[in-house]
């Protein structure tokens, strides 16, 4: 192996060592939220009463300007707009040489909206009677997880413990996922619990993911066996 190679395999953890505990156990809670909901709401076409009592889901049930800006975060998770983002954030990433980092967005990202894709199959909830699988929301999971990539690796960066490790990547997260949720709810694409089960999809997948890359980076080193 070159010099290279090895110093690319030395580079800091995606899951920093400090917030493995916390992320995992907030991971496997978020896992069982997300199997839970997915029991109650398997098979339905309609609201649950969670759903009515934050909201009323109707087709586009918001009009301008705060259409725009839903219209707007909405693109953010096609696959137009959330190519872009994952190139742009590959590009920072290598351009700071975190190659862990490009690969965690990545991988991240595409085993959140993959396993958010083969959830609405097995749950089988439509919204609008129009036959549109709805849980969980796969925008939702998109932009949580690119938010918690984005949160750990500054958390790694800034050199942070803990306890601000943890609610900095919690914080992301949180904003993210009702930003895109707040969108997809207001355009009647998903119920609000869709999109409670797509943020807890990317906090049960991510932090996983995370250790996964640094496992297989770990390994990769000259003497590791």
């Amino acid at each position: 192996m070159g010099p290279g190679a090895e110093a690319l395999l030395r580079k800091p953890a995606v899951l920093p060592c400090v917030l493995r505990v916390w992320l995992g156990v907030i991971a496997a809670l978020a896992a069982v939220v997300v199997v839970v909901l997915g029991v109650l709401y398997a098979g339905h076409s309609e609201p649950g009463r969670v759903d009515r009592w934050v909201v009323r889901p109707t087709a586009d049930s918001v009009g301008p300007p705060w259409r725009y800006l839903a219209l707007a975060t909405d693109f953010l998770g096609e696959p137009g707009g959330a190519a872009a983002l994952v190139v742009a954030l590959v590009t920072a990433c290598l351009l700071l040489r975190r190659p862990r980092a490009a690969v965690l967005v990545v991988a991240g990202a595409g085993v959140s909206v993959a396993t958010a894709t083969s959830l609405k199959h097995v749950v089988g909830r439509t919204i609008h009677g129009d036959g549109n699988l709805s849980y969980p929301s796969g925008h939702t999971a998109f932009l949580t997880a690119l938010a918690l990539v984005v949160a750990l690796f500054a958390t790694g960066r800034l050199g942070l413990r803990g306890t601000a490790g943890t609610s900095l990547v919690l914080a992301a997260a949180l904003l993210a996922g009702a930003a895109m949720g707040w969108a997809q709810v207001a355009l009647g694409a998903h119920y609000p619990t869709d999109v409670l089960g797509g943020w807890c999809t990317a906090l049960a997948v991510v932090p996983a993911t995370a250790w996964l890359v640094d496992r297989v980076a770990d390994a990769g080193r000259p003497g590791r066996r």
